[in-house]
């Protein structure tokens, strides 16, 4: 039943995220538009970009586990804990070349956690 439900989380937040996904380029686009300065915690866009960066976190992180429940190797092996600086991540989006920013955040976040952890060879 712990399975079922779990299965049934993971179609839910992988539905939603489908449903609004930010691609890279708008996620660049928005973040080129917030000044770097102390206030821009206060924008509302700047609140928006970090749900959505977390939400491709937390969803690439239930594939993780949704795969090891399932018996199978996951893509990544993310720690439990892993932190990001502003600057990495727009590092990171900024060196996905031009052509392939339409990808959503989250596939971004796929594809950066399985280059940055790796899950050992069985």
């Amino acid at each position: 039943m712990k399975k079922l439900a779990l299965v049934v989380g993971i179609a839910a937040t992988l539905f939603a995220t489908s449903a609004s996904a930010m691609t890279v380029q708008e996620f660049l686009t928005t973040a080129s538009r917030i000044p770097q300065n102390p206030t821009a915690m206060l924008r509302s866009d700047t609140r928006r970009l970090i749900r959505e960066f977390e939400g491709a976190v937390r969803t690439v992180r239930a594939e993780q586990v949704a795969a090891r429940q399932a018996g199978r190797k996951p893509a990544t092996c993310m720690p439990e804990r892993v932190s990001f600086s502003p600057d990495a991540i727009l590092g990171r989006f900024n060196s996905i070349p031009a052509n392939r920013r339409n990808i959503s955040v989250t596939q971004a976040m796929r594809e950066w956690m399985a280059e940055r952890h790796p899950c050992p060879a069985s």
